[in-house]
Parts: structure tokens; C-alpha cells; sequence
């Protein structure tokens, strides 16, 4: 099953390729057809900013997910010996190399890892959770998320931040340009539509062109769903796997539940790569598209292992 879900995961890289791509296709044609006069051009700016986008993450994924997030390098052992030996020995039973190592400095507890490849891959752990787990419950977190390494989630979660942060960026870039060419626009042809109240189709491609400036956020936050909640169970069934201990996860996630306080800093495109919501769910509507499964569902599933 866990060969089978790799290959699984690799497949849908170019899946979440495919579909998000043709998203900002969309997206572009709208904003060359109502500011250029021109869809294509539109589309060629939209595809041209996503690939930008998606050859700056794939490539520097770790350096840029971290300046996201704020994490600091850990570069020798005597800066976090505990973190280091165990994300040492973790990637030696996984057989992948080892990750760098960051630490993010908030009192929240949660971690994350990111990387286009094994070979390229990072974990993180903020200072809450490192002060908080004991060896044991740290173990558990880190086999989590050198599973996920393993496993090739990261891959598809890269491409998924990449592709977020590009959705993001347009969909600003096109409300801003809906209202400059609403208040300051000196396109003849609108101003004619406007003062004669006849071009219905001006109408309807400014109203969609505002849809989607306003609908942007959420359109990226389906994309954070290309990474499948199933991922995680797995990636919990994994970790146990490598660390031969069930119940250091259980207690990590049972701290985890527990911890009421959201993350200081959080990047929107990145927050589905942390272990748990380190927003701890304070935007209600993002709730109903939930990239994790609950903490009570995966600590009853690892209870019947």
C-alpha cells in the first residue's frame, strides 16, 4: 500500500498541474478580456506569473516555504541535540537522506515539512512544540513528517503552495485592476457602455472579473485541498512504522488537541503543511474546507494499531 500510494502521489503532481494551471487560465482570460481588449494575453501574463511562481517554489521550496514561515536553520548538533538526533536516526530507518532541520520561533505547538523530493527536503518544529513533547512525543511528530518526505506528499504540497501563492497574487492583481479601471479607466468603449447603459456583456465581464477577484482566496484554499486528508492518516501509520511506538504519536496529538493557541505568523499558501490547523480554525468558512482530518479521528485509528 505505501509503494502504491507513492506512486499514487507522483501522479497527482501532474494532476494538480493540469487543473489549477487551466484554473489560471481562466483567471487570465478574464483579466485580458475586460484590460486588454485580448483573453490570450491575459492568459500568457496568468501562465507566465504561475510558472514563475511554480519554477521559484519547486526549485528553492525549502528556502522559500521557510522565509514564509520564519523558520531559522538548526546547522550543527549543539543547537537542538535532541532535534537533530532524532530526525537523524528517523531518515536512517526511513532510508531517505537526512532533511535540514528548522526551528520556527512561536510558543504554538505544530511542525511541517516541505521539499520537492526526498533529496531535497526540510522539516520544521516551532519552539512551543520542541519545549512541550518529550523525546518520545517528539519522535512520534517527526516520524509523521518524515513519512510524509518519504512518502512524496511533499511534492504535491510544494506544487500546491506554489500554485496557491500564484492564485493569490492574480486574484489581487485583478481586483486591483477591476477598481482602477472602474474609478479611472479610459477604455472608450466601457465609458460608451456605461453612458448608454446597452453592453450587457461589459456588464457581465466586469461582474465576473470582480467574482473572481473576490472568490481568489477561496480558490486557493481548493488547491491546499489537492493534498488528500488520506495523506495524513498515512503518514501517521507511517511514522509509526519507522518509530515502533504508537503511543509517543498518540500523546503528541493528544498535546496537539489540546493547544488552544494559533500560530503568531502563518502564511496562508503554507498553513496545510503543518501537522495541525495552526490557525486552529478561527476563519469559520475555511473550516468547511479542511485540509487535515480531526485529531480525535487519527488518535482513535493509531489506538487500534
Amino acid at each position: 500500500m505505501l509503494y502504491q500510494q507513492i506512486a499514487q502521489n507522483k501522479r497527482k503532481t501532474y494532476l494538480v498541474f493540469a487543473i489549477f494551471f487551466a484554473i489560471l487560465g481562466l483567471i487570465g482570460w478574464v483579466i485580458g478580456d475586460l484590460f486588454f481588449n485580448s483573453a490570450i494575453s491575459g492568459v500568457v501574463i496568468a501562465l507566465v506569473i504561475t510558472i514563475f511562481y511554480a519554477v521559484m517554489i519547486y526549485f528553492q521550496s525549502t528556502s522559500v516555504v521557510m522565509q514564509m514561515n520564519h523558520a531559522q536553520p538548526i546547522k550543527s548538533v549543539e543547537q537542538a541535540p535532541d532535534l537533530w538526533h532524532i530526525v537523524e536516526d528517523l531518515a536512517m530507518v526511513a532510508k531517505v537522506p537526512r532533511p535540514d532541520i528548522y526551528i520556527i520561533d512561536d510558543p504554538s505547538p505544530n511542525a511541517f515539512a516541505t521539499g520537492r523530493d526526498p533529496e531535497h527536503s526540510a522539516v520544521a518544529v516551532t519552539s512551543g512544540l520542541y519545549q512541550m513533547m518529550d523525546r518520545e512525543e517528539l519522535e512520534g511528530v517527526l516520524g509523521h513528517e518524515i513519512s510524509h518526505i518519504r512518502n512524496y506528499d511533499i511534492r504535491v504540497s510544494t506544487i500546491s503552495v506554489a500554485l496557491s501563492s500564484a492564485i493569490i497574487f492574480i486574484s489581487s492583481m485583478l481586483g486591483n485592476m477591476y477598481r482602477w479601471g472602474w474609478l479611472f479607466g479610459s477604455n472608450n468603449d466601457r465609458n460608451d457602455s456605461r453612458e448608454n447603459n446597452n453592453n450587457i456583456i461589459q456588464i457581465v465581464l466586469y461582474i465576473v472579473g470582480l467574482l473572481f477577484a473576490v472568490l481568489g482566496p477561496i480558490i486557493a484554499t481548493i488547491v491546499r485541498l489537492a493534498i488528500s486528508r488520506n495523506r495524513e492518516y498515512l503518514a501517521d501509520a507511517s511514522g509509526v512504522e519507522l518509530t515502533r511506538n504508537p503511543q509517543g504519536l498518540i500523546n503528541a496529538l493528544h498535546k496537539l488537541e489540546q493547544a488552544s493557541q494559533p500560530m503568531q505568523h502563518v502564511d496562508d499558501a503554507s498553513a496545510a503543511l503543518y501537522i495541525n490547523d495552526p490557525q486552529k480554525g478561527h476563519h469559520s468558512v475555511e473550516r468547511l474546507f479542511d485540509t487535515h482530518p480531526p485529531l480525535a479521528d487519527r488518535i482513535r485509528r493509531l489506538e487500534y494499531m
